[in-house]
């Protein structure tokens, strides 16, 4: 039998993210968040009294020996110093996307993990939802051949129409590639491996964005990162992948991603979520659905307002890791991963400000598959054999 003994988790960031782990985790075994903090104390016992936790300064959740394990929710350009104020004081790390925000913070981290014996895991994890192990199990039995070549597209008009406080997602740090990106690349190394080199063209369509969300209505944001990025991707196995990543974008019909192989190619749904169908198409060229696999990470078990009936298993990534902490196995949302994805993402912004292509120095391994049974042992109430 597996150790199954909760580890005891601690929250840095009490923003809108916190809601979703907060809500979420109570779905795993292996994990139990006690305490949350912010620099802000008061947004700390807002969510404590939510959620019935305990609210902690930031300091005294550090050094309180009880927690094993800490979440970085804090915004993206506060993760690199927070991640290591908490592998500084002997706590595992948990981050949220993207980790850090460039590659010298992410060897940095990598080398005080090391030397301290202690893990890193970071978001996204929807790679590992019901239709991406349905996809990459597919793609591993060669159904539709060798992927040659792919096309993504993640494209909207930003987030200053519902974020409350949107003006993060338009500075470095953040933008459509480092903010969204994470989604698509972490899933497509996941279904074909790492990537080679990039090169990219980018723009912003305007210099300042109002808010129209209702709190701020009418505040303007400066934007001083850019907008519309598109990319092409060469993988380490030769497949060459276009990237469209816009916040400059009212309306369009391309499908999130679309990977051609040597003997067909397939259609999946939005990585950014868990859920959803397969299309797959051979050499007739005619497109069917796949029949949904039954994965315990692909069952609807939540209502979204714009969506309906969705599979939401955020945190799975953080109960993967705990169960690897305890059982000393690989997690699949693994620190070469996040680095690989990372640098892949800055080089595309290099490329995109250079003009010039810019080959990767990281690599990883594709993080192993996620079957059903090993879904289902991370969920509360599995009874491990």
């Amino acid at each position: 039998m597996v150790d199954s003994t909760p580890l005891n988790i601690g929250i840095i960031g009490c923003g809108n993210i916190s809601e979703a782990y907060l809500t979420l985790v109570p779905q795993y075994r292996g994990v139990k968040i006690s305490a949350v903090s912010d620099q802000d104390f008061s947004a700390a016992q807002r969510r404590a009294d939510e959620f019935d936790v305990t609210a902690m300064k930031v300091d005294d959740l550090l050094t309180d020996s009880s927690i094993n394990l800490i979440i970085n929710l804090t915004v993206p350009d506060a993760h690199f110093a927070v991640s290591r104020k908490i592998l500084q004081a002997g706590k595992h790390v948990y981050s949220e996307k993207p980790f850090v925000l460039n590659l010298a913070e992410a060897e940095e981290l990598m080398q005080l993990a090391k030397d301290n014996d202690l893990r890193i895991g970071s978001a996204p994890d929807t790679f590992l939802g019901g239709a991406h192990q349905q996809a990459r199990q597919l793609i591993d039995e060669g159904v539709i051949g060798r992927i040659v070549a792919g096309s993504v597209h993640v494209m909207g008009h930003g987030m200053e129409h519902w974020h409350p406080n949107p003006d993060f997602f338009f500075q470095p740090g953040a933008g459509p590639v480092l903010d969204i990106g994470p989604y698509y690349l972490t899933n497509l190394v996941q279904l074909i491996g790492p990537v080679k080199r990039v090169s990219a063209i980018s723009s912003m369509a305007t210099p300042v964005r109002t808010i129209t969300s209702e709190e701020r209505h009418g505040e303007t944001i400066n934007v001083n990162t850019p907008t519309n990025i598109h990319a092409l991707l060469e993988f380490a196995q030769g497949a060459t992948i276009t990237l469209s990543a816009s916040w400059d974008v009212w309306a369009h019909k391309h499908r999130n991603m679309e990977l051609y192989g040597t003997e067909g190619s397939l259609v999946l749904p939005d990585p950014n979520f868990f859920g959803g169908q397969l299309e797959i198409a051979g050499r007739e060229g005619e497109f069917k659905l796949v029949p949904i696999a039954d994965h315990a990470f692909g069952r609807p078990n939540q209502i979204d307002v714009n969506h309906g009936w969705v599979a939401n298993y955020r945190a799975s990534g953080l109960a993967d890791m705990a169960f690897g902490i305890k059982n000393n196995t690989e997690h699949r949302c693994g620190l070469e991963l996040a680095t690989h994805v990372i640098e892949t993402m800055t080089a595309i912004l290099e490329s995109g400000e250079t003009g010039q292509y810019v080959t990767l120095t990281t690599t990883c391994e594709r993080p192993a598959m996620l079957d059903n049974a090993a879904a289902s042992e991370l969920l509360a109430g599995h009874l491990a054999s």
